[in-house]
């Protein structure tokens, strides 16, 4: 960045919601491209990512975390306390709520624990208004209203928004923006993302892993990623990154809806997978991924360390 305007701002704002509120899709939209995984499944964030929004005025940095649930595992409390550590730590909260859905106990949970965090402002989000009409919407808005009043926040601004068709992106980054303090940039230009590249590669797999499986699968897939390097000998202009991953289970009667008939799931997970991870990172990419078992690994304290949570 070339000059720093007296009045740029930057800092920090975290998306909370329910799960599957949008909050995935709406920090892609911001950033610009796809740093996020978003799965039509519930639960599919396990990291408080962060993506960086640059513009001319200021640097938004947003923290994108797990939905806040109410835990039936270890991993869901450990979810839950990456949560609310975030929340103490920005400096607006951003709360997602799908015009699509009623408000129901899982919002006024939230809204209630996001109160508590008293002296950050607070923006509430009508998500998927691309899914609505405008009756419907009018409707959700006095429901966010009264919600807000419910529990005693008054919200600094409500936009209705869709991430899919961009209705309003850029006034939910205006918002946001607002709400910043006045600083330096923290992170240098260009930089979309401080998440390390093999959590990203990981977190692509996992996507694939997802799309298609049966109800009971999504909680039980985790990926590690043993080796990432680019391989030896080969020309500048024809790189190939070499991926060795693990994609983790819970039980071996769900390795065989992994993997499919003679093998062809797994394929079809590495062939997504890999042109993801192609795009995201600009390099052909050679994916070697193994499903291994570790047995309930969402209640093993020692399970959960080794996949990194």
């Amino acid at each position: 960045m070339s000059s720093t305007p007296e009045e740029f701002r930057s800092g920090f704002a975290c998306f909370v919601g329910r799960p599957n509120a949008g909050k995935s899709t709406l920090t892609n939209a911001l950033v610009g491209q796809k740093i996020v995984i978003t799965s039509s499944k519930p639960q599919t964030t396990r990291h408080a990512v962060r993506g960086i929004v640059h513009r001319d005025d200021a640097q938004l940095i947003l923290v994108d975390t797990p939905g806040l649930h109410k835990p039936r595992t270890l991993l869901g409390e450990r979810l839950n306390d990456v949560v609310k550590t975030t929340w103490a730590e920005v400096d607006v909260i951003a709360v997602c709520l799908p015009a699509s859905d009623r408000i129901g106990p899982g919002d006024r949970f939230l809204v209630g624990e996001a109160a508590k965090v008293a002296r950050t402002p607070k923006v509430a989000l009508a998500t998927k208004a691309d899914l609505v009409g405008p009756d419907r919407m009018a409707e959700h808005l006095d429901e966010i209203a009264k919600l807000g009043a419910a529990h005693g926040i008054e919200w600094a601004s409500v936009v209705p928004v869709s991430a899919v068709d961009g209705f309003q992106v850029d006034v939910v980054a205006d918002e946001l923006v607002k709400l910043l303090p006045v600083g330096m940039p923290l992170y240098p230009d260009g930089d979309v993302t401080d998440e390390p590249e093999e959590i990203l590669v990981g977190e692509l797999i996992r996507e694939a892993a997802l799309e298609g499986v049966r109800d009971e699968l999504p909680h039980s897939i985790a990926v590690t990623i043993d080796e990432m390097m680019l391989r030896e000998g080969r020309p500048e202009d024809k790189p190939l990154l070499d991926i060795y991953a693990n994609l983790y289970l819970e039980r071996d009667s769900q390795k065989g809806i992994v993997i499919g008939h003679k093998g062809a799931r797994l394929r079809d997970v590495g062939a997504n997978a890999r042109r993801q991870i192609e795009a995201l990172l600009g390099t052909p990419v050679y994916l070697d991924l193994h499903v291994k078992i570790a047995k309930n690994w969402q209640t093993d304290a020692k399970h959960l360390k080794k996949l990194g949570f």
